[in-house]
């Protein structure tokens, strides 16, 4: 019997088995866990700034160094079910995770948007969340292109505290 192989090259990433395992010292439960992240303190659940009723949470696996979600408190699924105090934390907190990224670390542009529903990527749609990725020139660079692989420079807990360092009042 031959084996043939998948050509795939792999990287060693032993700090992502807790995630596949869901092994990671307590911290995760059952349930949504952007319901589940505001009961943690902010270095332990990646909380970049907290509103009255929007949290910015830094995404575990991102497409780029700096990529954050701006997520409400409270468990909604699609956008028309915001209240209006929700709606407007929303479109500040993006405005502001803009401007703290922009701060930390210059980035040539962003992409800004919302998932809304399974069908349209959202992997945790049953709780709303926009997405906030910086993107630089060649950051889709042949490792990305060619490799599948995704090159990040800075432990997240690191870039959490320099967001949360560079992020505005208001």
């Amino acid at each position: 019997m031959t084996v043939r192989s998948d050509r795939l090259e792999r990287i060693w990433a032993p700090h992502r088995l807790a995630y596949v395992t869901g092994d990671d010292g307590g911290v995760q439960d059952e349930g949504c866990p952007f319901c589940r992240i505001p009961g943690l303190e902010d270095r332990t659940g990646l909380v970049v700034a907290r509103g009255e009723s929007i949290y910015a949470v830094l995404n575990k696996h991102p497409y780029n160094p700096g990529h954050l979600m701006v997520v409400p408190y409270r468990h909604v699924a699609g956008l028309e079910d915001l209240d209006d105090a929700e709606t407007r934390g929303l479109a500040d907190f993006t405005r502001r995770a803009v401007l703290a990224v922009r701060a930390a670390s210059s980035p040539h542009g962003f992409n800004v948007g919302l998932n809304l529903g399974g069908v349209a990527g959202g992997s945790l749609a049953a709780h709303l969340h926009q997405h906030v990725v910086p993107r630089w020139g060649g950051d889709a660079n042949f490792m990305t292109v060619v490799g599948e692989t995704k090159i990040m420079a800075q432990l997240l807990s690191d870039t959490r505290d320099a967001l949360a360092e560079a992020w505005p009042d208001a």
